[in-house]
């Protein structure tokens, strides 16, 4: 049975948000204790249940992760446009959270190697007489995106006639296009694609996939961290090609997705 399935080291105790705690420079850590942020509201990567557990294939990845660094790690949930403001505020020391790796985000935080990399898509009412996802089709259209994120950017730079609205989370841009208040909305394949397939997501059709300019999806889906931390850095790479390599990737992608999300 694989590691994941085994370990007794990792606590996944969710928390609500922390102050930072320690003065101790990242440096000087031994990190034998790390606090993972997520945002729990981004299905299937994070969210929670109806438990009110975190759950995911981010989370079940850092879990993974932590239980091959022989670690302890606990969960801290934080609304995505905080995310990277509370990782320097010390609130917590990775971000696990689909996070795209770009270079506007390089200036601020560094990132792992990257976890997956899927790519973008645009969905619309089932009944909509939008017939495709290009340019002139959605001019003038409203398209729905999670702020701060590469989908919004990508909305924007895709679609530059048509007007881009942000929402906070995901849950409520599909609000937004059910009660036609929207025309489309942008995310990901596999949330767009999961969302459709539920009770939820009956209202829609996926119009199609985006090409993952680098420009602005940059290399992938990376782990973030702060400045400078060169060894816990170290430490989840290691981590990220042992369980690519050992079968717990795969193990967990399978739970979630029927194809490789990892990517080219």
């Amino acid at each position: 049975m694989l590691k994941i399935l085994t370990s007794t080291l990792v606590s996944t105790t969710l928390l609500a948000a922390v102050p930072a705690l320690a003065q101790e420079s990242d440096a000087d850590k031994d990190w034998s204790n790390i606090v993972v942020g997520t945002e729990g509201a981004y299905p299937p990567f994070n969210f929670l249940d109806a438990s009110g557990e975190l759950q995911g294939f981010d989370v079940d990845i850092a879990r993974a992760l932590c239980n091959e660094m022989g670690v302890e790690c606990s969960f801290v949930t934080q609304e995505w446009d905080g995310m990277i403001p509370a990782l320097q505020n010390g609130n917590f020391d990775l971000i696990v959270a689909s996070m795209s790796i770009t270079p506007e985000r390089e200036e601020q935080i560094d990132f792992t190697n990257k976890y997956y990399n899927t790519p973008p898509a645009v969905a619309v009412l089932k009944d909509s007489d939008i017939t495709d996802a290009t340019e002139e089709a959605l001019s003038g259209k409203t398209i729905g995106a999670q702020v701060s994120t590469t989908h919004a950017r990508a909305a924007e730079e895709y679609f530059p006639d048509a007007e881009v609205r942000q929402y906070p989370s995901a849950e409520e841009y599909k609000l937004d296009i059910e009660s036609g208040r929207v025309d489309a909305v942008l995310d990901d394949v596999v949330v767009l694609d999961q969302w459709l397939k539920s009770e939820a997501g009956a209202c829609c059709k996926l119009l199609g996939t985006l090409p993952a300019e680098e420009q602005i999806y940059g290399e992938g889906i990376g782990i973030g961290l702060r400045k400078d931390n060169e060894k816990l850095q170290g430490m989840v790479n290691e981590a990220i090609a042992a369980i690519r390599e050992d079968g717990t990737y795969e193990e967990i992608q399978s739970k979630y997705f029927d194809f490789d999300v990892y990517g080219e």
